[in-house]
């Protein structure tokens, strides 16, 4: 599996940081978690759910809501609109940039959001809950102390777990003015709610209401001993497991034709991340990715083709130049390779601007670290150029195309 790093903006402008655990294969589909109130994306259970679908062949975007971890902005100038804004704007990000979420999974207030925010996801085949109240408003029951004082003075801190956040007077007024009971009634997909019954955040009934409310198909999975936060590794990795089995009925199989897991030895298999340039590259031991910058439209979440030739060739440079100090005992401490591409013209010729006329230069600075002499350090520049990738790329090269029948 991976993790990917992604940023993306709110429908208001913020920076929003999220997450993105990707399978070792080809997802058979993507998921967008949202997490609980005044959590964030990286909480244990959110991240153990996740890697439980990846693990499974589910890509799972999980993100941080405005205003918490990683993500810029205010939180006390957030909301529960504002949350399904940026459930909607993750979405954007994982359909422009990869595949549109069939799995939208909530947790808490988060499981709330996403039965919210559903209707504007059209690609989205399913709603997962866990632990989530029927109405936003349910979690007033936490800032009970200070409701008072917030309807008073417009803005009160409250503290939430470990964290102290500025909760203001339109969030108790947005919370209370959605009509979720529309939402769950036109869902118009599937759903699945995951409650425990001993659950003290968040009660079984809240449950109860949600799934009453929806119409089939419908599931229900009960959580047995577990807690509102899924502490306990086992639950959040049975959760995650279940929703993976539970998707396989509504989730189409992807039309391209099968490939496998893994190519054979000495093969190199590159298959699409997205419809733009991000590119999962395998070998029967070893998984990376490549893309391109983003100033070419790229995602930036790898290095692009020419940056992995010179890296073939640095590392060969270096690992030939330190077998061969090793072989001799010599003092090489480190050697450190610095490597660029560019094109030029062929000296002395003729219509100088036929392409033809061009040729590819690799530029190779190669620093040896050590107590070396200098008949050494020459001899290590001299074994540098008896490199594998250095005489593969010397020689004439031919690329055999074949195409492989479906």
């Amino acid at each position: 599996m991976q993790r990917i790093k992604v940023s993306f903006k709110s429908q208001q402008g913020t920076d929003l940081v999220g997450a993105l655990e990707l399978p070792d294969q080809k997802p058979s589909g993507y998921a967008l978690f949202a997490h609980c109130f005044s959590c964030g994306k990286d909480i244990p259970a959110a991240t153990r759910i996740s890697r439980s679908l990846a693990e499974k062949g589910f890509a799972v975007l999980r993100f941080d809501f405005t205003g918490l971890g990683g993500s810029n902005g205010d939180f006390g100038n957030t909301n529960f609109s504002s949350n399904v804004k940026d459930l909607v704007a993750a979405a954007r990000l994982l359909r422009d940039q990869y595949q549109a979420p069939a799995l939208l999974i909530g947790h808490s207030l988060g499981g709330a959001a996403v039965l919210a925010a559903a209707e504007q996801i059209p690609e989205a085949k399913a709603v997962i809950t866990i632990g989530a109240p029927s109405t936003p408003d349910h979690v007033t029951h936490l800032l009970s102390d200070q409701i008072e004082t917030i309807e008073k003075d417009g803005v009160a801190a409250v503290k939430l777990g470990s964290r102290t956040f500025n909760i203001t007077k339109q969030f108790l007024t947005d919370i209370s003015a959605h009509n979720m009971k529309d939402h769950i009634k036109n869902l118009k997909k599937a759903l699945l709610v995951f409650h425990s019954p001993i659950d003290s955040t968040v009660g079984i009934d809240e449950a109860r209401e949600i799934f009453v409310t929806a119409k089939h198909p419908k599931s229900f999975v009960s959580l047995d001993n577990a807690d509102h936060l899924l502490t306990n590794t086992a639950d959040a990795v049975y959760v995650g497991r279940t929703i993976a089995a539970w998707a396989e009925r509504y989730i189409s199989s992807p039309q391209s034709p099968a490939r496998p897991t893994l190519p054979e030895k000495g093969q190199v298999l590159v298959s699409e991340e997205n419809k733009a340039f991000l590119r999962n590259i395998q070998t029967d031991d070893h998984n990376w990715l490549a893309d391109e910058p983003l100033a070419v439209g790229g995602s930036n979440h790898g290095p692009d083709p020419y940056e992995m030739l010179l890296a073939a060739l640095g590392a060969c440079t270096s690992m030939t130049i330190r077998m061969y100090a090793n072989r001799k005992k010599w003092p090489l401490e480190d050697v450190l390779v610095k490597l660029s591409h560019n094109r030029e013209h062929i000296q002395d010729c003729t219509g100088c601007e036929d392409k033809e006329s061009q040729i590819d230069v690799l530029e190779r600075k190669i620093e040896l670290i050590g107590d070396l002499s200098d008949e050494q350090k020459q001899r290590l520049l001299g074994i540098a150029g008896k490199c594998p990738v250095h005489r593969t790329l010397e020689n004439k090269i031919k690329v055999r195309d074949k195409l492989i029948k479906a």
